[in-house]
């Protein structure tokens, strides 16, 4: 299926037809598993498998009247943000655990300080994250696409119809920025 039929379902998914909806699934599935799989080869969702996530982003999205999308970037942008919702619930369930058996390292593509994060650190970074997001949505919306999503810089740049070396600035602003939330001391 091209990026143009993709782009039909989006806009028809977006207006409430769920039987786009579900094509659309379909038709990027594999896409979604891509992404899902690259998150939780991180580490983060050690309770959670690439079909898991997928089908939970999926039952996530579905929901009557929460999706307006616009296009295909705002369709992956959205299951980045479900995705990390998912993953940051998972981390809290594990966090909660009371012996700390469960708990496991996450690690950020291209990550804050080159360490991996444990649950606590992971939903600090979320708390963060939607500091961020208030302040700048499209660099918390980088930040879902790269670290969440799984996807790269030019992947990112193709998305929002930019040049790679942008998406690149604005991922070190977002990291710094992160990275200060997460590490204020370092």
């Amino acid at each position: 299926m091209g990026v143009a039929d993709v782009t039909e379902l989006v806009h028809a998914a977006g207006n409430g037809d769920a039987a786009a909806l579900q094509q659309l699934f379909v038709a990027v599935y594999d896409e979604l598993k891509t992404l899902a799989h690259r998150q939780l080869a991180r580490g983060a969702g050690a309770t959670i498998d690439t079909t898991g996530l997928v089908h939970e982003t999926y039952l996530k999205l579905v929901v009557p009247d929460a999706l307006k999308l616009h296009d295909r970037g705002h369709f992956f942008a959205t299951a980045a943000r479900a995705m990390r919702q998912i993953v940051i619930d998972h981390a809290r369930r594990r966090h909660a655990d009371k012996r700390g058996g469960a708990l496991q390292a996450v690690t950020l593509v291209d990550d804050l300080d080159g360490a991996g994060l444990d649950p606590e650190t992971l939903i600090h970074l979320d708390a963060a994250l939607t500091r961020l997001a208030a302040m700048e949505p499209a660099l918390a919306e980088l930040v879902e696409l790269r670290f969440f999503a799984g996807l790269s810089v030019e992947q990112v740049a193709e998305l929002r119809d930019v040049a790679p070396r942008t998406v690149i600035r604005d991922w070190r602003r977002a990291r710094a920025f992160l990275f200060d939330s997460v590490h204020p001391q370092a």
